[in-house]
């Protein structure tokens, strides 16, 4: 009697099949339901997509936001532009209070004070809403949904107020502006704002 007989209910199986008699007996023994049977038919595991091992979202800032960061320093830089203007334009006011001629006029420094008082309110403003335009462009990079919205809602802003006083200046101001909100409430701007990002430790 070999090791090998298959009469021998002794010895080792042939194929792992059960002995004689048995159920199952001359079928191929199969995996339990519900296991994975291994080899090439084994499931891979999904790809991961996106960037820091996140699924989804892009990786690179699109084109459309990079063009809205350039447009807020632009902003900036007009806003500093504007603000040299109205404090000339305040030093001017105050030069004229001053003159000789016009003190006795109550009329006049009354007017001279209001004027030099909003220009140099307007001249703190503008320098003010340029840093904020700055911080905004500075934050496109780690940014999420809240800073989009808050973009949004300073081009919007910058837009109404481009429209007046200040005409020519102003008209770049507001079609700047325009662009911004255009470009970031897109939706690859609001893909790139509302990614997952890499946890900071």
């Amino acid at each position: 009697m070999s090791f090998g007989d298959p009469n021998n209910p002794y010895g080792q199986q042939q194929g792992g099949q059960p002995p004689q008699g048995q159920p199952g007996y001359g079928y191929p023994q199969q995996a339990p339901q519900g296991v994975p049977q291994q080899g090439y038919g084994y499931p891979q595991a999904p790809p991961v997509q996106g960037g820091y091992g996140f699924p989804g979202g892009p990786t690179e800032m699109p084109g459309g936001v990079k063009a809205a960061r350039v447009m807020l320093y632009v902003i900036a830089g007009l806003q500093v532009i504007g603000t040299i203007f109205v404090a000339l334009a305040a030093a001017a006011v105050n030069a004229a209070k001053n003159d000789a001629t016009l003190q006795e006029d109550v009329q006049f420094q009354q007017l001279a004070d209001y004027s030099g008082g909003v220009l140099w309110a307007i001249a703190v403003f503008a320098v003010l809403w340029g840093v904020f335009a700055v911080v905004l462009a500075a934050k496109f990079g780690k940014g999420g949904n809240g800073l989009r919205v808050t973009t949004i809602v300073f081009g919007v802003i910058t837009a109404i107020l481009g429209i007046y006083p200040f005409v020519l200046m102003g008209l770049v101001h507001t079609i700047l502006a325009v662009l911004v909100v255009v470009f970031v409430a897109k939706s690859d701007g609001g893909a790139w704002f509302n990614r997952q990002q890499q946890p900071q430790y």
